[in-house]
């Protein structure tokens, strides 16, 4: 049963740091124009919210991974 306590332990650092960082962004590279010699590129954003329920909810489901590895050894 380590590897469900250790399931548990990622859950928990996953829910820990979406309640620490709220949303993260990253940048995609997008061709626009590739017409021989000449190639056009366009940078976009994208920013990705994390929700408050869900890092709870990841917070709950590791910690009761653990309590049942816990048990169970």
């Amino acid at each position: 049963m380590r590897s469900l306590s250790v399931v548990g332990v990622l859950l928990i650092v996953l829910g820990a740091g979406g309640l620490l960082f709220n949303h993260f962004s990253y940048t995609e590279n997008k061709p626009i124009l590739d017409a021989g010699p000449v190639h056009v590129e366009a940078e976009k954003e994208h920013r990705v919210s994390v929700p408050l329920v869900a890092s709870i909810v990841l917070m709950v489901t590791g910690l009761g991974l653990v309590v049942v590895s816990r048990r169970s050894a």
